[in-house]
């Protein structure tokens, strides 16, 4: 009975999973675009998505003991947190040894810049000050997107810079996505629809990222750096920014506003491989 109740409380879903759903999307995306521009899928790439998928999984139990250790969550969840640790541990690191037989080590560089994001992560946890931190958020999600350089070069088989341009696609996009899930999480405080000067002003800054985004992309396209087509996922999100600007979620349940997202990028990142 009691090894029951223990074995039921190391299986914990707050504890295993991330609580933030949509963050999801910000790892995959980039990690499928790069996977597809290599055009290789070999067992090294596996190595890569394991690395990638358990390092990300990682983050939340680490979160949890955090919070434990300063005085937010009962010790309770604590067997869970190391738990957890310990199995995205050592999954990442078998998938880091895959990686390295495979002759990927220098793939271990794209790595260091998540180390001091996400301790500044777990500072803001123990501060009880992670939430709303739109500027770590974007950070973050650049870090996830290395994903997409590191899933283009193992295609490719060497650091060709065009990884770095997946990078900066890719991460552009994530930012974006992030300034608008804001605005829209923003509108659902207001008590009735404004007048379109004052929508227009408060979803300015998602209409500038969203459109320096597009013109970027144009501008690769007219000097042959990338395909043409591949305006039409930035103009996706840029049409969407339009439409949730001028359209307010009053009263819209942030899961809807989540799924909402969630297509969106997904049309975006198909639309993506598809286009490169």
């Amino acid at each position: 009975m009691t090894t029951s109740i223990r074995n039921n409380n190391l299986f914990q879903r707050h504890v295993a999973l991330p609580s933030d759903h949509g963050s999801w999307v910000f790892l995959l995306s980039p990690l499928l675009i790069g996977l597809f521009a290599g055009n290789s899928w070999s067992i090294a790439a596996i190595f890569l998505i394991i690395t990638a998928l358990s390092a990300f999984l990682l983050r939340q139990p680490i979160t949890v003991a955090v919070k434990v250790y300063s005085g937010r969550r009962h010790k309770r969840d604590l067997p869970a947190a190391w738990f957890w640790i310990g199995i995205y541990g050592l999954v990442a690191t078998l998938g880091l040894v895959g990686l390295i037989s495979q002759g990927f080590a220098y793939l271990l560089i794209l790595a260091l810049p998540g180390i001091p994001v996400f301790s500044w992560h777990l500072y803001l946890v123990s501060r009880r000050a992670e939430r709303r931190q739109l500027g770590v958020e974007i950070v973050a999600s650049g870090v996830l997107a290395l994903a997409a350089p590191a899933g283009y070069w193992i295609g490719v088989g060497s650091l060709d810079p065009v990884g770095w341009l997946l990078l900066a696609l890719t991460w552009l996009q994530s930012a974006a996505s992030i300034v608008y899930a804001y605005l829209r999480l923003e509108q659902r405080e207001l008590d009735s629809i404004p007048d379109l000067s004052t929508r227009l002003s408060k979803g300015r800054r998602a209409l500038i990222y969203t459109s320096f985004n597009l013109f970027f992309v144009i501008t690769l396209g007219l000097v042959d750096l990338v395909s043409p087509l591949l305006v039409l996922p930035y103009t996706l999100q840029l049409v969407e920014a339009i439409w949730g600007t001028i359209n307010p979620a009053i009263g819209i349940r942030p899961t809807a506003i989540g799924i909402r997202q969630l297509i969106i990028s997904s049309l975006f990142t198909l639309l993506f491989i598809l286009a490169w």
